[in-house]
């Protein structure tokens, strides 16, 4: 290892595939999108499809084309894709889309008469996030995608919604989104028109609410072995999850310090006994988030050591204690399953204010990524 590597236990994926596909008894489509939230696109994709999903979910089409070009042949839903995509492209590679407005049903109907290929559509409605999906469009579209799906225009293969608080199972709006996807749905149905596959779920949902998981849940952060909410569903242990990523830096500097050293840009923390400190070869520039505080850190030789300072762009540094045996160029852990005590994805949100979700997208893709099969 050069200064950093991220660690990738394909095992674990396979193993939260398949957790998911026993417990809920339904499909699994692996969303993969953001390079896999950073644990690597193509290689994720494969091990789940080996694992057991039918399908592959991503946000944009660019990442659909890329799987597609490295053989994977199972369906795949973009959702995310602009009125200026290339939809020609996309029905070239037989990639299913999200569609969630009048002017983009219009759009990718244009590629399909000008390639000739009936486009596989997937109609989300907005049940209650107002974000993405059909809202106030909802009574003219229900009229023009029931009409082209009748006319052949279009294939209507899904109908999906998305959930504002799964991750809190015991809030009423889950209950109230619910309820307006199937009431949306019988809209739908009324028209003469039955899509054949039904998704709402995403991890948590897949996790806590059987009535949701339909024909098949889109698996996210669970399938990283990541809880979608420790503080309201569990942490992964407590969930069945494996975390698949554990992220290793070595130590560029080890040094001596006295009491009363000011640490780093603005010399925000000072050191208040003498002690060594460890200048680990990682930044905000490779995703660590710069506003992490003192509650995590890394771990050496079976001690957690804390960050002392700001994080910079390319290093931060860490109270190792006078005692510590570490010298330059020992490896230390930034963050793993926490099986031996060493920091979990789930500290680093935490002194980072953040989730999980965006400690394992952020790391840059110059830290190599390395896949323990």
């Amino acid at each position: 290892m050069a200064r950093a590597q991220i660690e990738i236990d394909l095992s674990a994926i396979a193993a939260n595939v398949r957790k998911v596909i026993n417990e809920t008894k339904v499909d699994v489509c692996a969303v993969v999108k953001a390079d896999a939230y950073g644990h690597g696109l193509v290689s994720i994709a494969q091990v789940a499809t080996d694992a057991g999903a039918k399908w592959l979910g991503v946000a944009l089409l660019e990442e659909a084309i890329t799987l597609r070009t490295h053989g994977l042949s199972i369906p795949i839903i973009a959702w995310l894709t602009p009125l200026t995509e290339d939809f020609d492209s996309a029905l070239r590679h037989d990639i299913d889309l999200g569609v969630s407005s009048i002017a983009l049903l219009e759009k990718v109907m244009a590629a399909g008469e000008r390639t000739g290929i009936t486009p596989r559509i997937h109609v989300e409605v907005d049940t209650g996030m107002t974000r993405g999906g059909v809202l106030n469009e909802w009574p003219v579209f229900l009229k023009k995608v029931s009409a082209a799906t009748l006319s052949e225009k279009v294939e209507l293969v899904g109908f999906f919604s998305h959930f504002a608080r799964a991750d809190e199972p015991q809030e009423l709006a889950n209950e109230m989104q619910l309820k307006k996807f199937t009431n949306l749905l019988s809209e739908l149905k009324a028209t003469g028109v039955t899509p054949k596959y039904l998704h709402l779920a995403n991890s948590a949902a897949a996790l806590s609410n059987p009535n949701a998981t339909f024909d098949f849940v889109r698996l996210g952060i669970a399938m990283y072995g990541l809880s979608p909410d420790v503080k309201t569903m569990g942490s992964s242990k407590e969930l069945g999850l494996i975390p698949a990523m554990t992220l290793r830096a070595k130590l560029h500097l080890v040094k001596q310090v006295p009491a009363g050293a000011a640490v780093g840009y603005g010399g925000s923390a000072i050191t208040t006994v003498e002690t060594k400190v460890g200048v680990v070869a990682m930044g905000y520039a490779d995703g660590i988030p710069r506003n992490a505080d003192n509650s995590t850190g890394v771990f050496f030789n079976g001690d957690r050591a804390a960050i002392l300072g700001r994080v910079s762009m390319d290093q931060f540094v860490v109270d190792l204690g006078l005692n510590s045996k570490a010298i330059t160029g020992d490896e230390v852990i930034v963050f793993g399953a926490g099986n031996v005590g060493e920091y979990t994805v789930d500290d680093w949100a935490s002194a980072s204010a953040t989730i999980n979700y965006e400690i394992v997208t952020r790391i840059a893709s110059r830290v190599p990524r390395i896949y323990n099969r």
